[in-house]
């Protein structure tokens, strides 16, 4: 026999000798602490999944897992030889190739275990902890586990009173599955809500939609009977307005670029003549007698007085809906306003109200969608800031007097830090973005590296959901909405080849 062949042969050897030593490799965990585990399986025909949920048979009883961790790992167990001594014996290092990996134990004996078996969690064994360990709080069933199908998952209703980040990408379904939370937080609990909704995302949230079975479109009729939508082209009652008098005098001062050291002479002016509180910039010369030609040339140039976001006549103002409490969910339309300036203005306002109310100590929940736009980390002017300083505040302060915030948005790196790191809980979508995804498993130490790490793998719809609302950090796909959306891309007619 040849040299060549003899190695052949015994490559051949080596490798079958390898995978039946692989495959006899038992999926065995071990616990030091009883709350966590790490395990070693065969990667041939590997049933466990990161993320997914595990039985973990051994000391004690049974036990519930959940693996947060799953990789490809080399183990050396000893040699292999060939030959003989007289021939010149072979001698080579059995490598094996494994799965290694580690988790946490959701339900079981809190006592370490060694060398317990691991297997997958059947469907009914995970429904049953679900809902044995159930809150007493309303549970707000947003849909089912990503990767257990037919068990759905709820949300505890009371983890709102902590604020919320909820990120994904274009296309991921974030906005869809914002509405869902809406709809729950809606049909289960009386928490306030007050939407900031850039895109008119959510301008038909009252309105069942129509392949919905009757008796819940009826159901659901009821419930919105509280949403009130202020938009730009409503009609009178129900448009969106600002009067000049209600901001404070930052916020006038802001949106007229006045400096109170710099236009010192102008900002005093601007507070004398704000005596007579003026409904509309039009108003201000009016009632406030003669003003100087630098503070009209100002109010004209900017177009102040031209800005249709002014409730003029009798018309009410959206801050006036803000302590209304015949209204449950008051959507503040800001995609209808034709212009950036009105857009941050009625932000602006709509924030510092609220937090001037905060001694009121009303549970409300701010949503603020799109907040890379609403309160960014970088704003681009004064009104900009002073809506961003106000999202800070609510963040760092506002939970004790009853303000929790949910934010949305595509871009979480352009929200502030320090907005960002006072949310407890997550809600992550599709995000492909690798600069995104690592801040995301930098600031959010709470909802385990390895599942956020699973982010751009999420199809539509999917999500990793962790902090106060989830019993533990799951991976999950949202529901059916009821009510209709509102928003919508642009048809992709163009695409279709022709003919």
């Amino acid at each position: 026999m040849s040299a060549a062949t003899d190695a052949s042969a015994t490559l051949a050897r080596y490798r079958a000798v390898r995978r039946e030593v692989e495959q006899a490799v038992l999926p065995l965990a071990t616990s030091i602490d009883g709350r966590r585990f790490s395990f070693q399986a065969s990667l041939h025909g590997l049933a466990l999944q990161l993320g997914g949920y595990v039985i973990l048979e051994g000391e004690g009883g049974a036990r519930l897992g959940q693996v947060l961790d799953l990789h490809e790992a080399v183990a050396e167990v000893g040699s292999l030889r060939s030959g003989s001594a007289d021939d010149g014996a072979l001698e080579s290092r059995l490598r094996l190739r494994v799965a290694e990996g580690a988790g946490v134990v959701l339900d079981g004996p809190p006592a370490p275990f060694h060398d317990a078996l691991a297997r997958p969690a059947i469907t009914d064994e995970v429904r049953v902890w679900l809902e044995r360990t159930a809150p007493h709080r309303a549970r707000l069933a947003i849909g089912g586990l990503a990767l257990e199908r037919g068990v759905p998952f709820a949300l505890d209703a009371g983890g709102f009173d902590r604020h919320t980040f909820l990120c994904g990408q274009s296309g991921s379904g974030k906005t869809y599955a914002l509405g869902v939370l809406l709809e729950q937080l809606l049909l289960k609990t009386g928490l306030r809500i007050v939407v900031l909704d850039p895109n008119s995302d959510f301008v038909r949230l009252a309105r069942p939609r129509d392949d919905v079975a009757p008796a819940q479109a009826e159901a659901w009729r009821r419930r919105a009977e509280g949403v009130v939508v202020r938009a730009a082209d409503a009609p009178e009652q129900a448009r969106l307005g600002l009067r000049f008098s209600e901001l404070s005098a930052p916020s006038q001062a802001a949106l007229l670029r006045l400096d109170p050291v710099a236009d010192r002479a102008e900002y005093a002016e601007l507070a004398e003549a704000m005596r007579a509180r003026p409904r509309t910039p039009e108003d201000l010369a009016a009632k406030a007698g003669e003003l100087s030609g630098d503070l009209r040339l100002r109010i004209a140039n900017l177009g102040v007085s031209d800005l249709g976001v002014w409730a003029r006549e009798e018309a009410g103002s959206v801050l006036e809906d803000l302590d209304d409490p015949r209204i449950r969910c008051l959507v503040i339309d800001l995609g209808s306003l034709p212009t950036l300036v009105e857009q941050r203005l009625v932000a602006e306002a709509v924030l510092a109200a609220l937090w001037n109310g905060r001694a009121r100590r009303r549970p409300v929940l701010v949503v603020i969608d799109e907040a890379h736009n609403v309160c960014p980390a970088s704003p681009e002017d004064a009104l900009s800031a002073r809506a961003t300083d106000h999202t800070m505040r609510i963040a760092a302060e506002g939970r004790k007097f009853g303000l929790y915030l949910l934010l949305s948005t595509q871009r979480p790196q352009k929200v502030p830090d320090n907005v960002v790191s006072q949310c407890d809980n997550l809600v992550l979508l599709r995000l492909n973005n690798a600069a995104d995804a690592a801040y995301a498993r930098e600031i959010f130490s709470f909802a385990p590296a390895s599942l956020v790490g699973l982010a751009s793998t999420f199809r539509q719809g999917q999500a990793l959901i962790g902090g106060k609302l989830a019993s533990h950090p799951a991976l999950v796909t949202f529901g059916a909405r009821v009510s209709e959306e509102g928003g919508g891309d642009v048809p992709a007619d163009w695409a279709r080849a022709g003919s």
